[in-house]
């Protein structure tokens, strides 16, 4: 039993990383206010959020399997203190200050009518450094984190969230941006 709770800890830990590169990537093109093609923009943002629960989803369930988990010896106190596990303490603790952001950001996410938009939208701007602490919680403290296959997911995953970067602060789109804003005014 311990070697399938592993197991799952290991993949739902790769999805949970895949399904919050995607959020981010589409949580970025929401910001531009731009459509997709074939989306109209409002739809966009819904992607966005159930993408984000999807992989607030996968998280629970990387961390409560290796909770679980015999081999991964994780306690209660680990998945909460950052740096305090016994099996590769900095990388574990990483995955701690991941979790403990992704905390964060949903539970603002979901209370924005109540705490306001402005408390909101700065907790949610930590999304920015959360992915990279996930991704390098990934790599350092995961039991495939620099095989050649988890490698390119990592790098194809890191261009896509750099590109969407450069393309949302490149000087075009900002001058788009700014001659749309004239326009509606």
């Amino acid at each position: 039993m311990s070697e399938l709770l592993w197991a799952f800890g290991r993949v739902s830990g790769v999805v949970s990383i895949l399904l919050f590169t995607a959020s981010v990537v589409l949580g970025i093109i929401t910001r531009s206010g731009r459509p997709l093609p074939g989306l109209p923009r409002f739809s966009i943002s819904l992607v966005h959020r159930n993408v984000a629960l999807i992989a607030s989803t996968f998280l629970v369930l990387h961390v409560g399997t290796l909770l679980l988990d015999t081999y991964a010896k994780l306690t209660v106190v680990d998945i909460l203190i950052p740096f305090r596990g016994v099996f590769k303490p900095f990388w574990q603790g990483l995955g701690t200050v991941a979790l403990d952001l992704v905390i964060a950001i949903v539970v603002t996410s979901l209370l924005r009518r109540r705490i306001g938009v402005r408390v909101a939208t700065f907790v949610h701007w930590f999304t920015y450094a959360m992915w990279p602490v996930a991704m390098a919680h990934a790599i350092g403290n995961g039991t495939n984190g620099t095989s050649g296959w988890f490698l390119i997911i990592a790098a194809g995953c890191t261009l896509a969230v750099i590109v969407a970067v450069m393309w949302r602060t490149s000087v075009r789109f900002l001058e788009t941006a700014m001659a749309r804003a004239r326009s509606l005014r």
